[in-house]
């Protein structure tokens, strides 16, 4: 939506028209005579595709066009801002769309308003603000609507498609970017009927429907054709490639992305050449032919960083350093990768952090480097943590506003209650001074206001002690799921509780961490929205599954611990347990949104209280254990669960090897382990 780079998405004719572009651009700006409203529109599709040489014909028209008529001025200002986003100026750009809506407001402009707010929209989402930036696209369209202007439609309208796509509305999304695809059709412009079929066969490819996304392909491309457009053409074999990619068609996947670059190069479109470098990186990554990989990933280091873009430079790094590490260059392969991510953490992008890291943990698991994969594995966990708390934490805010907002609502009907009870004074002594023989029912008077004011201060009193009974509870509760928050588990561990006898009399007691395996494709695929009804349902069955004195926490993102006090005592009973858990959410379907998901978690546990030798250790090093057995269950191929069954020899046990590295342990006989198999698989016991 908004010219960002997707790694995984990235015919044409002669040279001469992928050339016209440029020509006519330069044309645009060395005639002078042509009105002013004709050299900015022929500057505008130069500025989409090559900004950085749109940018100084537009700064060379500023004084000319600022003294233009509002329609003019207006749409150079658009443009203008627009070239800043693109080159990733976005204090500029804000400024500059700033002044559009001030425009806007002073003359009653809609035109104005949407531009701005749009560019706004565009300006958020670059800087990771993805709700804010919809909010605002969605109110740009709006506006967008009650003018004349068809460009501002269809480019407002797709916006919003793309918009409820990204929220995980889906369908919305399609009426939205079908309704812009008619607009365009209607009107006639080929730009507006490529923009629009772009955006709609990347829908498609989204929604699982490539049929008919490669049905729209043709037409697209005769517009683009039509529209003498080679950077049009160019999004079109972009489009075309992920959904070859998705329907196992390579060749043809390979073939989009050669000559979209080949289209690009011929215009100069730099930036969406290094995109275009990566989505070949990235394609042969996913081929296993790391050879040609690291060839292209090389080529967008060298190509990203003369542009200053520290997105592309980012992910530049990262695809070299996986294909690095696929040809055995270790430590070439992580220095790249630990470059990478380096960007995302400089421009805060913590969201596409924590995909490389899953992305670096799986390449080193594959290079066998276990040690180094679990390192991956903990600093992924640690900022899903930190964006799990994020969204919490603004719950809460949300929670506190809403409270405040009653609270202050209360105090002003109490201040009106003693502005009541003061003129009633003020009204008795008068009474008193005329009327001496009205004293006795201007009291009685009194008396009932009184007492009816107290009866209301008493239910205010009531209702505020509801409230703060519901804020409590909502300090202890997760707001999606309605189970306890890591924040009160924490709190409850401070005094350890003390062991307790399972049914048959013998010690009790164990935790249990569960992670919902691939989470991160149902967001992808599905929207947030699905994730979160995974989330809730896996909650209510993990509720069903267990006992009631069973406490249930969301740990973090997507991971779930459990603490039994009570747990069957012994390896059978700790296993069965893990089982029933397997076997009760992978036999769960999550309907959503007419789609039938089923998912799967993998899962750490041992027992609780645990010790070595004659040492109890603390329940924070046994979590640590527990997240090591889920880590083994994860890279052994998930749906299964580790369970540290103790320690085999107190002398050859030592508690902080273990916890560097719990597979090993296992292999040097240090610790004993039990492996329960998900679906039809039977659970087994593994002593190393």
């Amino acid at each position: 939506m908004f010219a960002v780079l997707h790694r995984a998405f990235a015919r044409s004719r002669s040279h001469a028209l992928a050339l016209a572009l440029c020509v006519a651009s330069a044309l645009a700006f060395a005639d002078d005579a042509a009105p002013l409203d004709q050299r900015i529109a022929e500057i505008r599709e130069l500025n989409r595709f090559v900004p950085e040489r749109a940018l100084p014909q537009l700064e060379a028209l500023e004084s000319e066009a600022r003294a233009a008529p509002l329609a003019q001025r207006v749409e150079f200002l658009n443009q203008l801002a627009m070239a800043r986003h693109l080159l990733g100026h976005h204090p500029q750009s804000f400024a500059l769309a700033n002044e559009l809506i001030a425009i806007g407001r002073e003359h009653d402009h809609a035109g104005a308003l949407a531009k701005g707010l749009l560019l706004q929209g565009y300006s958020a989402f670059a800087q990771h603000r993805p709700g804010e930036a919809h909010r605002l696209i969605w109110e740009a369209e709006k506006l967008a609507n009650a003018t004349d202007d068809i460009d501002l439609r269809v480019r407002a309208t797709i916006s919003s498609g793309e918009s409820y796509a990204e929220d995980g509305n889906l369908p919305l999304a399609l009426e939205r970017l079908q309704a812009a695809t008619s607009l365009a059709r209607r009107k006639g412009d080929p730009v507006h009927v490529v923009m629009a079929l772009n955006a709609l066969v990347r829908l498609y490819t989204k929604m699982r429907e490539p049929e008919k996304g490669f049905g729209l392909l043709d037409e697209a491309l005769a517009a683009a054709e039509k529209a003498q457009s080679p950077g049009r053409m160019a999004t079109i074999r972009n489009a075309e490639y992920g959904l070859a990619i998705d329907t196992g068609q390579p060749e043809r996947a390979l073939k989009a992305l050669q000559e979209g670059l080949a289209l690009e190069r011929s215009i100069g479109a730099e930036r969406r050449v290094v995109v275009s470098l990566i989505n070949l990186s990235d394609f042969y990554l996913k081929t296993g032919d790391f050879v040609n990989a690291a060839s292209f990933g090389e080529q967008a280091v060298t190509a990203a960083h003369p542009l200053n873009d520290r997105a592309l430079d980012a992910t530049a790094h990262l695809n070299l350093g996986q294909a690095y590490l696929g040809t055995g260059r270790l430590a070439e392969g992580k220095r790249q990768i630990e470059r990478g991510m380096a960007g995302y953490e400089e421009i805060g992008n913590k969201p596409e952090l924590q995909t490389a890291l899953v992305e670096y943990g799986l390449a080193l698991e594959r290079a066998g480097d276990l040690p180094g994969a679990l390192k991956a594995y903990h600093r992924e966990r640690k900022i899903s943590n930190e964006l799990f708390e994020r969204r919490r934490q603004k719950a809460m805010l949300d929670l506190q506003e809403k409270y405040e907002g009653d609270k202050k609502q209360r105090q002003i009907e109490l201040l009106r209650s003693e502005n009541l009870i003061k003129s009633t004074e003020i009204d008795n002594r008068r009474l008193q001074q005329r009327v001496w023989w009205l004293v006795v029912a201007v009291f009685a008077l009194a008396a009932t206001v009184v007492g009816l004011l107290y009866r209301k201060v008493r239910q205010a009193n009531a209702k505020l002690h509801e409230k703060n009974r519901e804020l409590k509870q909502q300090s202890v509760r997760d707001p999606l799921t309605g189970l306890y928050n890591r924040r009160h588990f924490l709190e409850y561990m401070r005094t350890p509780p003390q062991a307790q006898e399972a049914a048959d009399g013998a010690p009790g007691g164990a935790l249990f961490l569960l992670d919902v395996d691939h989470f991160k494709s149902i967001n992808d695929t599905h929207g947030h929205a699905a994730g979160d009804a995974v989330l809730t349902t896996i909650a209510a069955r993990l509720c069903d599954i267990l006992h009631e004195t069973d406490m249930i926490v969301r740990w973090g993102g997507e991971e779930f611990l459990a603490y039994l006090p009570t747990a069957p005592a012994g390896k059978a009973g700790l296993d069965e347990v893990a089982e029933r858990i397997l076997a009760g959410i992978g036999a769960t379907v999550i309907n959503h949104g007419g789609t039938a998901l089923s998912v799967n978690v993998s899962i750490g546990y041992a027992p609780f209280p645990l010790s070595v030798g004659k040492q109890r250790l603390a329940w924070e090093r046994v979590v640590n254990l527990v997240d090591m057995a889920l880590y083994l269950a994860k890279s052994h191929g998930r749906n299964r669960a580790y369970g540290v069954r103790g320690f085999a020899d107190d002398r050859l046990a030592s508690i902080d090897a273990i916890e560097q590295n719990l597979e090993h342990a296992w292999r040097a006989g240090q610790v004993e382990l039990s492996v329960v198999m998900g679906e039809r698989d039977l659970p087994r016991a593994a002593n190393g």
